[in-house]
């Protein structure tokens, strides 16, 4: 899995010029999944993104979680995170799990993080053409790949 996680003070998706999901203060995360994921990865993606210390303290460090300020998620499906463009100019997406593997992997790790973080978890809808707008606040922006964990 691989994930684009943004520290925020607001995002939202639409769809078809309706706000489907909004949220303050908290973390934007795109997940991509790939065909080699298993339950393992969304496990620890999900435990490494709550404890994550990227948020403020009164002293201006970032050391607070998403789960210290009690703060808001929305996780967005975005297979094209795993893009290939060593060759020509259109992007492959051969990496990417197929649409049911991912799908379900998406919605496994929404549970996961749900009950990891114990905070209000909001979505994009998987497979939909979505408007993701966010403030990022920093800016703070983090890529996680569980394959390769640095």
């Amino acid at each position: 899995m691989r994930a684009v996680i943004q520290r925020v003070s607001q995002a939202s998706v639409t769809i078809d010029n309706n706000t489907y999901s909004h949220i303050k203060n908290g973390l934007l995360i795109l997940l991509a999944v790939e065909h080699a994921d298993n339950h393992e990865d969304l496990e620890w993606l999900s435990k490494k993104i709550v404890q994550l210390r990227i948020f403020n303290d009164h002293q201006g460090q970032m050391n607070k979680s998403v789960v210290d300020i009690k703060g808001q998620l929305l996780v967005v499906s975005q297979f094209t995170l795993y893009a290939k463009t060593k060759k020509g100019n259109r992007p492959s997406f051969i990496q990417a799990a197929n649409p049911e593997k991912a799908s379900k992997l998406y919605q496994q790790f929404i549970n996961q993080i749900t009950m990891d973080s114990q905070l209000q978890v909001t979505t994009g809808q998987f497979g939909a053409e979505m408007q993701v707008q966010l403030i990022n606040n920093g800016p703070v922006t983090i890529i996680i790949d569980t394959k390769n964990k640095e």
